[in-house]
């Protein structure tokens, strides 16, 4: 029973720690061809963030501190459809389903973003540890929106 016991409570650590590290952040996407969609119905431009949640030091920095808060997403979604893709080493499955896209832009680095128009058209991309808290980021996030716009 003991033996038991200890084994299911391995299992739903093991669970909950996994759960936590693959969960797809609140208020973003997974899918870049629906956020498209939603974008131009919107009239929004989308921010692309190419990830490796499980591996990638600055990645992992970004998303505790600044794209998991929900003052971030509050004041990001106002402009942006928000999509994360990521190329977590524990789920291979996931990292294979997002890797045509890796390759359809070029990504060679983590993490990095990519802000989409309302009609998919690339417009800017920057790493995105370069700006590691909210305020910083949404800075450079208005600055490139502001500069396409007088474009």
């Amino acid at each position: 029973m003991k033996k038991t016991l200890h084994h299911f409570f391995l299992l739903a650590t093991t669970c909950i720690m996994v759960g936590t590290s693959f969960a797809s952040l609140e208020g973003w996407e997974t899918d870049l061809a629906k956020a498209k969609e939603l974008a131009k119905k919107e009239k929004k431009s989308v921010l692309v963030e190419f990830t490796g949640s499980d591996w990638c030091p600055p990645c992992i920095h970004m998303r505790k501190e600044v794209f998991s808060k929900q003052e971030f997403v509050n004041q990001v979604k106002k402009n942006y459809v928000l999509v994360e893709l990521d190329f977590p080493k524990k789920d291979a499955e996931l990292a294979k389903k997002n890797r045509p896209l890796a390759e359809e832009y070029k990504i060679d680095g983590y993490p990095t973003i990519i802000l989409l128009d309302s009609e998919g058209k690339e417009f800017s991309r920057f790493t995105a540890s370069e700006y590691p808290d909210i305020d910083s980021f949404v800075k450079a996030l208005n600055d490139r929106l502001e500069k396409k716009d007088l474009d």
